[in-house]
């Protein structure tokens, strides 16, 4: 890319990004804090969820609790890989934060994110049971679903190749969840896991940003993003409403 180029020019010429070496500074910010967000809120929502695995009401939820946490992890590896290459200290990287710290259950910081920490922000919040556990990770996996299928559409190449290799695991870890949330259906009492999905259901969507953000229009014309917030948390609404419609609970 030459440097009189503008992004938007070179995208629009059907020019790639493939490493650090030839995207700009503004782009290179950008595209670090899209990346430094993702790995933060997996390792934060692995954590959280470990935490959690010993309360599974059976050897088989413990192990598929395990497996996305094992898979959470592995999905924050691949992502500080592609980091390393824009002078990240990757080994390091994942010990300069308490990843397990949560908040208070009632603290209210809407999109806020705490200190240097990226994670997006539904993940500093505590899981309090397993069927609090399941229902969060349902509702949060619909979402990273979505999110996911913008960003395996974004310019820099190789972050695109990694959120390909990513979508169907993470596509898998909400499935499990509705497995798992089906299940408690049959015997844990309808009103409490409804407290729980009205509890969680405006944390996670928060988590798609706020609209009308100039920002956004901005990553937009970098090819770092596709879909404003409103789209993607209106498709998430639609979907995760469905499933929860089938089990027996309703949206909050």
């Amino acid at each position: 890319m030459s440097e009189d180029m503008s992004i938007e020019s070179y995208l629009a010429k059907g020019g790639v990004l493939s490493n650090p070496h030839n995207v700009p500074p503004r782009y290179r910010a950008e595209l670090l804090k899209l990346m430094t967000s993702f790995v933060d809120s997996e390792l934060a929502g692995a954590a959280g969820f470990a935490d959690i695995i010993n309360l599974g009401p059976g050897i088989k939820s413990r192990i598929a609790a395990a497996k996305i946490v094992l898979e959470k992890t592995d999905h924050a590896d691949m992502v500080l890989k592609l980091m390393a290459e824009f002078g990240v200290d990757a080994e390091r990287y994942a010990n300069h934060h308490p990843w397990t710290a949560r908040l208070d259950r009632d603290a209210a910081i809407g999109t806020q994110r705490v200190q240097q920490d990226m994670r997006l922000a539904v993940f500093n919040y505590p899981l309090t049971t397993w069927a609090d556990a399941v229902v969060m990770n349902l509702l949060m996996g619909r979402a990273v679903c979505v999110q996911l299928a913008d960003f395996q559409m974004v310019s820099y190449q190789p972050l695109a190749e990694v959120f390909r290799t990513i979508t169907p695991v993470e596509a898998r870890h909400a499935e499990l969840a509705e497995e798992g949330l089906v299940a408690l259906i049959a015997d844990t009492d309808a009103a409490t896991l409804q407290t729980s999905v009205d509890y969680w259901w405006p944390r996670v969507a928060a988590s798609f940003g706020a609209a009308g953000s100039d920002r956004i229009e901005s990553l937009k014309t970098m090819g770092l993003r596709r879909n404003s917030p409103d789209e993607m948390r209106t498709r998430w609404q639609a979907e995760a409403a469905g499933v929860l419609k089938q089990i027996g609970l309703s949206p909050a």
